[in-house]
């Protein structure tokens, strides 16, 4: 190929339509094809990453192996494509300003005022064609944050115009995410709301190439006409999106449609061969035809939005694949818990899973939790936090040390057997100042950690400030509790875990950033297996 062809997936309508997951199957389809493919995702949000974001305004705040903090929707990408991505698959308003503010304090604008066009809309355009011009891909797609029609996305709707001017015939579209309703009341379907998302598009200059319909019920092809006719594009081209029982459904969904299909049209390329989905069509024959079914109890603090713990959501799935399984993930809000109501909420469960999280609230319910699964031998899995309160748990009921704790939570606690990271301690700024991405771990033999993995070096994704302390080690380790993985450059221990439990591990990392359709991680596979067999006995 001559050079890199251009995608671009825009919303109109209404957000929370599902642009990411259509990015990632139509992605799926092309690369199904053979085609090199990547993702990439511009949000017109003003941080300069999700990183300082609360998980309720955001959802979960996704990490790559280069150590990005990114949008959840990255999450999709490398589910769905296998692939992982990295710094240069999320951009924000907020680093394209910077970006540019700082050339122009270098004085690289000299005597030039700084505008929205072209300097804005420049950077945008050289940060779209980054990965592009790596060679690397032979399709990139860009997704573009928020709706058609919203103020801070207008400098990327212009990027998008001049890209697709510039780049020439057929080497840029655009495809176009909007909301078809069904109004009960009058028993149809409204394509009225579609209409005025396109006009908007086409005011600012750009012509849908692909219309792609988010529908409850099925578009007719009187339909499907009218919205051609009206949004000036090919009927082809007029694509339903209908809701499907899960998201790993919208690829098929999508190749029935005949997405993929247009888009190579479109763009001049050829179809190839027909997409080998064998092993993901596996995945969802196993998905939707489970042989036992477990309840894996959440506890978190940000339970109420799903999206908040949306990659532990998904390797739930994809584990649950692999064992046959349907999982029943119970959210638990950690808040909430404490010795007396612990056994009433707790009870019952095949599994107990700690998530991750930041600040003091729902500590101690966390910890109590952790008590629980313990003594009663319930399947335990500690995520990041969740391992540090396995260690604090410990440090209190089984050496005794009951004013133990982090000094996260607590500066002056006389056991601080979870402690900030001594490089950590005169950071100030809070954005992208963690310890961050992928990080290498030793696991040592004969222990559950290195048969779940059965090899001894692992890279895993990090997102912390606060460490397991160090100083504390042999006591630990006498009492009985094992330190089966620790970072091989740095001392620090990343796996913790107990021998006289059915399955109790903590990790340091972020296991569930690393699991996919085609690697599901192992340690929710495992899980799942112990949480099935607890259930059997």
């Amino acid at each position: 190929m001559n050079q890199t062809k251009y995608i671009f997936v825009t919303g109109g309508v209404s957000s929370s339509l599902g642009k990411g997951i259509i990015a990632a199957s139509l992605a799926k389809l092309l690369q199904a094809r053979g085609y090199r493919t990547a993702i990439q995702k511009f949000d017109p949000y003003i941080n300069v990453d999700p990183g300082t974001l609360n998980p309720y305004e955001h959802g979960e705040c996704y990490v790559t192996d280069d150590g990005a903090e990114t949008d959840l929707d990255l999450g999709h990408y490398e589910r769905f494509l296998n692939v992982p991505t990295s710094q240069a698959n999320n951009v924000t308003t907020g680093r394209v300003y910077l970006s540019v503010i700082e050339k122009e304090r270098r004085g690289e604008f000299l005597g030039k005022t700084v505008q929205v066009v072209p300097h804005i809309t420049n950077e945008i355009k050289e940060r779209m064609q980054q990965l592009g011009k790596t060679g690397d891909y032979d399709i990139v797609i860009t997704e573009i944050g928020g709706t058609v029609g919203d103020i801070e996305s207008l400098p990327y709707i212009e990027s998008v115009r001049q890209l697709v001017w510039e780049l020439g015939e057929n080497n840029g579209i655009v495809i176009h995410l909007t909301l078809v309703p069904y109004l009960a009341a009058a028993g149809e379907l409204k394509t009225k709301p579609t209409q005025h998302s396109v006009k908007t598009l086409m005011e600012s200059g750009i012509k849908a190439d692909i219309l792609v319909c988010r529908t409850e019920h099925e578009l007719s092809s009187d339909l499907r006409q009218k919205l051609a006719l009206f949004c000036n594009v090919k009927k082809e081209a007029v694509i339903q999106s209908i809701d499907a029982s899960t998201i790993y459904d919208v690829p098929n969904l999508m190749l029935e449609e005949g997405l993929d299909r247009v888009a190579l049209k479109k763009l001049d390329l050829a179809e190839k061969n027909n997409p080998d989905l064998k092993q993901w069509n596996e995945f969802l024959f196993k998905l939707k035809n489970p042989k036992h079914t477990v309840n894996i109890g959440l506890v978190g603090k940000y339970v109420e939005l799903q999206d908040s713990y949306k990659s532990i959501l998904e390797a739930f799935i994809h584990a649950g694949a692999v064992n046959e399984t349907k999982v029943n993930v119970i959210s638990i809000h950690s808040e909430y818990l404490d010795e007396q109501t612990a056994a009433k909420k707790l009870s019952g469960l095949d599994g107990i899973l700690v998530a991750p999280g930041f600040g003091g609230r729902g500590i101690e319910g966390k910890i109590e939790t952790v008590r629980f699964a313990r003594e009663n031998k319930i399947p335990f899995f500690g995520i990041c936090l969740g391992m540090q309160m396995a260690v604090i748990e410990f440090a209190r009921n089984v050496l005794g040390w009951k004013d133990a704790n982090s000094t996260e939570m607590n500066e002056s606690t006389p056991y601080p057997v979870i402690n900030i990271m001594e490089e950590q301690k005169n950071i100030t700024d809070m954005g992208g100042t963690m310890r961050l991405g992928a990080w290498k771990c030793h696991l040592t033999e004969d222990t559950l950690a290195y048969s779940v993995y059965n090899k001894a070096d692992i890279l895993e994704r990090h997102r912390h400030r606060y460490e397991f302390n160090g100083k504390y080690l042999n006591e630990m380790q006498e009492a009985g509790l094992v330190t089966s993985g620790v970072n091989p450059d740095t001392g620090l221990v990343e796996v913790i875990e107990l021998k006289d439990h059915p399955f109790f591990i903590g990790v340091q990392y972020h296991p569930e950033y690393k699991s996919t359709v085609a690697n599901p991680h192992p340690l929710f596979v495992s899980f799942v297996k112990a949480a099935v067999k607890k259930k059997s006995e």
